[in-house]
């Protein structure tokens, strides 16, 4: 149904989208560009993602949340490249439904996460779309000088490393559907992952740090892991008797008829927004001081090795996996 009280693009950007602009680099959303200093010493690093209404987030989903999400994959992005992240561009498909309320909680959104995250808007654009609606976000971060980590830096003897839980971006998903049976508490912490992920920004200075390689786990562990293989030229293992899972996905967990399947579509499913990374064994007891020392579970889940691509182990034994993860039409 159309949204009642449609707001038009100037009204929208200059009382929703104004309070959230960089007060000297946005320009006050006035120009047709942002002006960055240089930062001498430091890289910019940019990223650039989309979510699209029906693909990326329900139709029924707050507009806070999309806001927030799509605000925060970005962030993921950056802190798997070690980078700080200071500021966005944004663009704006607002559809039928997107009246002036679901425009004020998306600015909402916006405007929490900023604070939380230390990043201000740098300028962007707005549309209107007969379509779904669809944002489109340019994360910018400063990393020091040639130490953004890339996927193509894992070496052979390296151990493969992965932070927080695994499978919550999946089950996330089917609770938001109503397609789990669980205790309310566990679907709505499902859910709230799916809809509003915590990109792991505190742990991008230990990422540039000890890194050989990195990648957020956007469009499934598997299927990041082979993106830092194929990078690297290397091979890599991934154990799945010891894929970390949040007590939510235990809890579904245990119901499973057969564990091997279950445990691949956790491991393929996307959208948990964690950091899968190699690093050299040296580095390993430094490593789970650091991240116990930031209250986040960091987990080795296997090694690089000579060879090509991801190799899949349950119970010691290879598998092969029917699929690694999305793909993006």
């Amino acid at each position: 149904m159309p949204a009642l009280d449609v707001a038009g693009e100037f009204e929208t950007i200059d009382r929703l989208l104004k309070p959230l602009a960089h007060p000297e680099w946005g320009r006050g959303l006035a120009d047709d560009v942002a002006v960055l200093p240089s930062r001498p010493g430091y890289d910019l690093v940019l990223t650039k993602d989309m979510l699209v209404e029906g693909v990326h987030f329900l139709p029924e989903d707050p507009m806070d949340t999309v806001a927030r999400k799509l605000l925060r994959v970005n962030l993921s992005d950056l802190a798997a490249k070690g980078a700080e992240p200071f500021g966005y561009l944004l663009a704006c498909a607002w559809s039928e439904r997107c009246g002036w309320p679901e425009r004020k909680a998306f600015a909402a959104g916006l405007a929490q996460d900023q604070v939380q995250f230390s990043v201000l808007l740098l300028g962007g654009d707005t549309v209107r779309t007969s379509g779904p609606a669809s944002f489109s976000l340019t994360g910018l971060g400063w990393v020091p000088k040639d130490r953004a980590v890339s996927r193509a830096g894992a070496q052979v003897g390296d151990l493969v490393f992965v932070t927080g839980q695994i499978g919550d971006g999946r089950l996330g998903l089917r609770a938001a559907r109503g397609e789990l049976s669980l205790e309310p508490e566990r679907i709505e912490a499902l859910a709230a992952h799916y809809r509003m992920p915590m990109p792991r920004v505190d742990f991008a200075d230990v990422v540039r740090d000890f890194a050989s390689a990195s990648v957020d786990v956007s469009d499934g562990l598997a299927a990041d892991l082979t993106h830092i293989a194929t990078a690297s030229g290397v091979g890599l293992t991934m154990n799945l008797n010891v894929l970390p899972l949040s007590t939510a996905a235990q809890a579904w967990f245990a119901d499973r008829v057969d564990p091997q399947l279950s445990l691949e579509e956790l491991a393929t499913g996307g959208d948990d927004y964690e950091i899968a990374f190699t690093a050299h064994p040296r580095h390993e007891e430094a490593l789970r001081h650091l991240a116990e020392s930031r209250f986040l579970r960091l987990t080795r889940i296997g090694e690089v090795t000579a060879g090509a691509g991801l190799t899949v182990l349950y119970d010691d034994q290879p598998i092969q996996l029917a699929r690694t993860g999305w793909t993006h039409g």
